[in-house]
Parts: structure tokens; C-alpha cells; sequence
């Protein structure tokens, strides 16, 4: 019996990534980092800034994702998110960029909690990947 479900993960500008032989994605929801396997249960959650890991029968694959909603049904994980790239495509200058924004966003004193807890996750998440 087959171990495989699908991902669609789609960003403003297009379908990014559609994969049918998918054996585990770990997602960073709000709650935690969450393992998704096949028959899981049905799940809608947000998406806080961090790392997808799609693992296939191809490999494994990283995508650093800022925001956006999964859900999970019937076999079909959906990713719909405004800001995502393969961390393998990606160079360290366009990350030192990202970083050094998120800490300098960081700073603003009128920012909300939500928005300062947000912002401080994508520093994390840009400093191990740098």
C-alpha cells in the first residue's frame, strides 16, 4: 500500500510546487512544527515564518516560507502562502537582506506583539539559514 499524498503549494504569482509522491512535509504552524503523513487527520492552520521540508521519493526538499494557511484533506495538502523560496535556489546576499530588514522592522516600538513575536520567528529562521 502506497505511503504517498499530494502537496500544491501556490503563491500569488503561481502554482510553486505540485507533488503527488510525497511521503512526509513538516510544516511550521502557529502550534508548533507540525509532521504531516498520509491519513492524517484534517487540519487548517497558519503558517508562522520558517521551513518546509517536503520529503519524497525524489529527496528531501526546503522551502523557507514567511506566512500563509495549510490544510490538509483527504490525502491533499495544500500550502497557500504571499512570500516563499527554495532554499537551495537562494543566495546569502538576498538572505543578509531579508535579515537585516526583519531586525531593523524589529525595532519599531509601535509594532504589536503578534508582530514582534512574528518578526523575531523570521530572524531565527534567517540566521540558521545564513
Amino acid at each position: 500500500m502506497s505511503e504517498e499524498f499530494k502537496i500544491e503549494i501556490v503563491n500569488p504569482e503561481k502554482s510553486f510546487l505540485s507533488k503527488e509522491d510525497v511521503t512526509e512535509v513538516v510544516v511550521p504552524a502557529f502550534e508548533g512544527e507540525m509532521g504531516i503523513l498520509k491519513d492524517h487527520i484534517s487540519i487548517i492552520s497558519f503558517l508562522k515564518p520558517g521551513v518546509i521540508k517536503v520529503f519524497s521519493k525524489s529527496g528531501e526538499e526546503n522551502y523557507y516560507v514567511e506566512d500563509g494557511i495549510v490544510e490538509f484533506k483527504n490525502n491533499n495538502l495544500s500550502v497557500l502562502t504571499s512570500s516563499i523560496f527554495n532554499i537551495k535556489d537562494v543566495d546569502k546576499d538576498k538572505i543578509n537582506e531579508l535579515l537585516k530588514q526583519a531586525e531593523e522592522n524589529s525595532k519599531n516600538n509601535e509594532i504589536t506583539d503578534q508582530n514582534k513575536y512574528l518578526i523575531d520567528q523570521k530572524i531565527d529562521v534567517l540566521k540558521t539559514l545564513n
